[in-house]
Formats: structure tokens, sequence, C-alpha cells
């Protein structure tokens, strides 16, 4: 995907009373390319929308009016939705003012499939839990709008989510080496389990196991390693089942779950894997 390019402009503040003397005190308008992680309805009209900036990372703002039926932002709002989006920043405000989005792509189509929105709203949840605010991270951006073009473009999930949960731990930080065992060091052959410690991230041999660790299925530990070394995009469906990346993504959500400290509300509507 394309990167397009990220710029600010600059207007002046006229909401304040004739005469006082702030009225004169520049406030940025910042333009920037984004994807919408929430929306929550603020008062009678407006809505609190968190999204994931690609120039300058997960930031909150309000959207005046939005939920009016005439309202300017029609369904850009909207969770996942990719947009180009101007919002007025205050040094001594945590949240911006929104003022004007424009649609580049949507994702209504994919979030009327259930099981689809389901994997959809995990990839938002996570990627709101896990990101610090105004910390940019274009790994990341990309990251969210590939799984979700994915789900939207095949109608499958299984895959995706699982790439997108794997790819997410790896970027924090929390994947240990998934080649040889984190304690003796042996290889790791392609046709043995794996065991794996959240606590620790660490990945131990059948050997170097401790009771209540969780047992990674070889088949899901070589889906791991395809997805590492792949694109989302260039994955078939015949070289990854959908029990492996359940099993993985799995693994990588109790990661996940462990580092933000708490239960992601999205994951508890998933079925069980069998």
């Amino acid at each position: 995907m394309r990167a397009e390019a990220t710029s600010e402009r600059f207007a002046s503040n006229r909401t304040a009373r004739p005469g006082a003397a702030m009225a004169r005190i520049p406030m940025p308008l910042r333009e920037s390319e984004a994807i919408v992680l929430q929306s929550y309805p603020l008062g009678e009209a407006d809505r609190l929308v968190s999204f994931l900036s690609r120039s300058i990372g997960r930031v909150r703002g309000v959207a005046s009016g939005a939920r009016r039926t005439k309202s300017r932002f029609g369904s850009t709002l909207e969770r996942l939705s990719h947009v180009r989006i101007w919002f007025f920043e205050k040094e001594t405000r945590e949240l911006v003012r929104i003022s004007q989005t424009e649609l580049i792509e949507s994702f209504l189509d994919a979030f009327r499939d259930y099981a689809s929105g389901i994997g959809l709203a995990i990839i938002s949840e996570v990627t709101e839990a896990v990101l610090p605010d105004r910390e940019a991270s274009d790994a990341n951006f990309r990251l969210l709008l590939l799984t979700a073009q994915a789900v939207k473009r095949t109608g499958k999930w299984e895959v995706p989510l699982a790439y997108f949960a794997l790819w997410t731990v790896k970027l924090g930080g929390w994947l240990p080496p998934l080649d040889a065992c984190s304690r003796c060091r042996t290889v790791l052959t392609a046709s043995e389990p794996a065991y794996f410690s959240p606590g620790s991230s660490a990945l131990l041999c059948g050997k170097c196991r401790k009771p209540g660790l969780r047992m990674i299925p070889a088949p899901a530990l070589a889906a791991a390693r395809k997805m590492l070394a792949q694109r989302l995009d260039r994955l078939t469906d015949a070289s990854i089942s959908n029990a492996a990346a359940r099993e993985l993504t799995e693994v990588a959500l109790d990661v996940i779950e462990r580092q933000i400290d708490r239960k992601l509300k999205s994951r508890e509507l998933l079925e069980p894997t069998a």
C-alpha cells in the first residue's frame, strides 16, 4: 500500500470572545491518514472517537454533531474506517477537535458478517489497548490496515487474525525465538510441539517444559514461522489450516492480555477451539 504524505496546516482560533487575548493564539490544524478504532456517543449529538493517526499515533477526539442525521461526517467514523482526517489540537487539552473526515475505505460490509465482524472487532480492540497515546507506529498502522483488508477481501478471518495477533506480539517485543528452546537451546523440529510460558515469553521443548504451560502443536508453530516470513496477502489457505491459525491466535491473545493486564471484551465472542 502506498503511504500517503501527512501535512500540517495552521488556522486561527476564532471561537473566543472578541477582545480576549486567547482569540489571537493560533490552534494547529493537522491533516493525517488514520484508521478509526472506536467511536462512542457523547452528549446528544457528538461522538467521542479514538483513531490511529499514521503520523501521530493513537489519538482521541470529539466530532461535534456527528450523531445528527445530516452530519457532515456521514459514515466515516465507523469502526476501522480508513480515512483522511483533519483535527484541531491544543497543548492544554487531551481531546482534539475533529473538523473534517474523508473516507478512503470502509469495512462496513465485512462487519455485517458475524464471524468476520468479531475478528475485526478484536484487531481494533487490541490495537487500541497495546499502543500508547501519541506515539506513531507505522508498522502497527500497516498491520491493522493489511489485516482488515484481508478479511474484507476474502471473507475469512482465521488466518488474518492469527497473523495480526502474532505480529502484534512480535512488534511489542514479547515473542521469543521460534526455532530453539529458550532454556536448553535445543533446535525445535518441525514435527514436535513446543510449550509456551506467557509470563516469561519463553518457548520450551518437551524436556524443559513445566506443568501448566500451554502446548503449541507442531502445525501451529509451523504456521507462526510462515507468518513471520511472508506477507499476509501471500499466504494461501492451503499452507495454513484454520485449526492451526486458531491455536496460534489463542496463544498470542493470551500474551497480549497478560501485557495489558485485562481481558479483551471482543475475545469472549470467539467460539472456543475444538
